[in-house]
């Protein structure tokens, strides 16, 4: 079981302003920001529900493939990230729906970020 991710953005503030956004409607919202002496001057943060668990850092933008999914409560959540994180200025990679070349129940929705990463949520209850 995986207990947190971090990873690398290329503009801080643009990331916190999308994800500040994009992931309340999962429930998920920014809980901590670590001091900056802690970590050479750089700002990181953290998001999650009931402690952080999804970091992103001004250090090393992380590059290449990278694709998180997120669990979501219910479809309507679903629908809501994909809307709040196009108007947070995500890109659409592919727009909410049930996957069953995944499972029958797999509805999710794609976006990315403002770094290209694919930020997906997914709800895996019967509709």
């Amino acid at each position: 079981m995986i207990d947190h991710i971090t990873f690398g953005v290329s503009d801080f503030a643009a990331s916190t302003r999308f994800y500040d956004r994009a992931l309340a409607p999962l429930g998920v919202r920014r809980l901590f920001d670590v001091p900056p002496e802690h970590v050479g001057g750089a700002r990181v943060t953290g998001y999650g529900d009931e402690r952080p668990w999804f970091w992103i850092a001004e250090q090393d933008a992380t590059r290449g493939k990278l694709h998180v999914a997120l669990r979501a409560a219910s479809r309507a959540a679903v629908n809501a990230f994909h809307d709040e994180a196009l108007a947070a200025g995500g890109r659409d990679n592919g727009g909410p729906g049930v996957r069953p070349h995944y499972h029958p129940d797999y509805y999710g929705a794609f976006i990315l970020d403002p770094d290209g990463h694919n930020i997906e949520a997914v709800c895996h209850a019967p509709g």
